[in-house]
């Protein structure tokens, strides 16, 4: 099955709604796996095989996917809607994947009709084979710290209402919750980190929210950012960090600070300030030994408008282009220096009304979701009669919005460069699973070939997702060397829900499994 391996890992979730009034007013239902929420952290270390065996007591189809998980010649694990037959209700399944040269920060959340609204969101970390050192001192401890934003209504009543313009293209969430918690003040027992005077801690943070960018910043501390969804950046040394949806940082904080109680704070990006204070969440480092509370005020951060702020510090993340990571050779042997692309998607993301329905578009087309899965169609019958292959233009605007089965060619180990515009008037965040891409450029209104002069090919982060800011377009490279049927998508759920997607297929003829791997044995189909 794979040629390096360390140690495999065995996990049996089960899958339930739990009836929980404590985010608000209203019953809120709660997705829980063993009866936690969030759900229980997979600790792997690089080239481990995880296996996860879900069983769905919900009422309605499931699947998980692992933000960040590559997959290697692995799509069959991806666990997105074109990949996977879902788990239907009263049954169960194993997913068996490999952290194949991998090392990092992650998460995972199930992937179909907005369930991830409700929960079943949970921590992954991969850690370095013991044989490569991390670049930085062995922290004293390590903490998974999952924000996202929090709807008061059942994940089933704001599916159902997005067929609303009103609703589909605005309105905010609740609130903001840290690890499942509502913010000190309003939780009996906020979210709390304990250190000791002296100690360095290295906390992984990810956004595991629908909508909201958020700010993250710790009273009174300094927090080096080292660590970006499975690379190690170039230290730098930040009082606050924005993160986006769908993506995830490793920070180390030294507990320099009086012992007594610092609140841990996250605020939304692009919102308000009248909306600003019930979408605060709010948890508490602990100092050992302390017997004070975090005192107020709430440390402020950068406002929430400064888009110039969060591009700065956006292109200030760069990869350690001397740091080992899942191998012993340093990162940054591979580069994209002199890469020039194979190919070139230019990819608007953008509103449209289909046949009188609000709807998300890739080019002007909104994503239809068919079954069976593209991946089981491809391997069964070539796509034939599921979805037809380049109908759909990716450097220009399909003419008039259209719903269909949004499919691509990207050319078996060549590059391409993925070019994110963003025609909305709020913040968006961009995923491809299967790889790791090359943030080279940011830039403002529309690209132009000429904005290529622009680009940091020095240095460029290698992550899964990335932010593109209203009105402006992100350009990332990627080397497509993973066979498969790959997800690119909006990491808003909205979004993504109502066809803010695309598929890439990765196609080597060769049938060889070193190359990509048969179906697996157990393989769903759908009915």
């Amino acid at each position: 099955m794979r040629a390096v391996r360390c140690a495999d890992h065995f996990y049996d979730w089960n899958i339930e709604l739990y009836p929980s009034s404590a985010f608000s007013s209203q019953e809120q239902p709660v997705i829980t796996i063993n009866g936690m929420f969030p759900g229980p952290l997979i600790n792997m270390s690089t080239n481990d095989v995880a296996y996860v065996n879900v069983f769905n007591n919900l009422d309605e189809p499931l699947l998980f996917t692992w933000n960040g998980l590559q997959q290697r010649l692995n799509s069959w694990e991806d666990g997105v809607s074109g990949t996977n037959c879902p788990i239907r209700p009263g049954t169960n399944w194993t997913y068996v994947f490999q952290a194949k040269d991998q090392i990092g920060t992650f998460f995972y959340f199930p992937s179909l009709n907005f369930h991830k609204a409700a929960g079943g969101f949970g921590p992954i970390r991969v850690n370095n084979r013991k044989v490569i050192a991390i670049p930085f001192p062995t922290p004293e401890a390590e903490y998974d710290l999952l924000i996202g934003d929090w709807y008061n209504q059942s994940y089933k009543t704001i599916r159902s209402s997005l067929s609303d313009k009103k609703n589909a293209y605005g309105g905010n969430p609740d609130a903001l919750l840290m690890n499942g918690k509502l913010p000190y003040g309003f939780a009996e027992n906020p979210e709390t980190f304990n250190v000791t005077k002296g100690k360095t801690y290295r906390i992984r943070v990810s956004n595991v929210g629908n909508a909201l960018s958020f700010n993250f910043r710790i009273q009174g501390h300094k927090m080096a950012v080292v660590e970006a969804e499975g690379s190690y950046t170039a230290q730098i040394t930040v009082d606050s960090l924005d993160i986006h949806v769908g993506q995830s940082y490793s920070v180390l904080v030294t507990a320099d600070r009086a012992e007594a109680d610092h609140f841990i704070v996250a605020t939304p990006k692009l919102v308000h300030a009248e909306e600003c204070g019930q979408l605060t969440a709010l948890g508490v480092l602990h100092y050992e030994n302390s017997t004070a509370p975090p005192s107020y005020p709430i440390p402020s951060g950068p406002n929430a408008f400064d888009i110039d702020f969060s591009i700065h510090q956006a292109k200030s993340i760069r990869w350690n282009m001397t740091a080992g990571a899942a191998r012993p050779n340093p990162q940054g042997t591979f580069n994209v220096s002199h890469v020039t692309p194979n190919q070139t998607f230019v990819l608007h993301g953008s509103t449209a009304e289909i046949d009188g329905a609000p709807r998300y578009t890739v080019n002007n087309v909104s994503y239809h979701t068919r079954r069976p899965p593209l991946k089981l169609a491809d391997f069964l019958v070539n796509g034939s009669g599921v979805y037809q292959l380049d109908s759909y233009p990716v450097e220009s605007v399909n003419p008039a919005a259209e719903s269909g089965v949004f499919v691509t060619t990207g050319l078996h180990k060549g590059w391409i460069e993925l070019v994110f515009v963003n025609g909305l008037h709020v913040m968006d965040s961009w995923h491809l699973d299967g790889f790791g891409f090359y943030v080279v450029g940011f830039g403002d209104g529309d690209w132009m070939p000429s904005s290529r002069s622009t680009y940091n090919r020095h240095d460029p982060v290698v992550r899964s997702t990335v932010q593109v800011y209203p009105g402006k377009w992100t350009a990332v490279y990627a080397y497509l060397d993973n066979p498969g049927m790959w997800n690119l998508r909006s990491q808003h759920s909205k979004h993504w829900y109502l066809g803010q997607e695309l598929y890439v297929r990765v196609y080597d003829a060769d049938p060889n499994p070193a190359k990509e791997r048969p179906p697996p044995e157990n393989l769903l189909l759908c009915g």
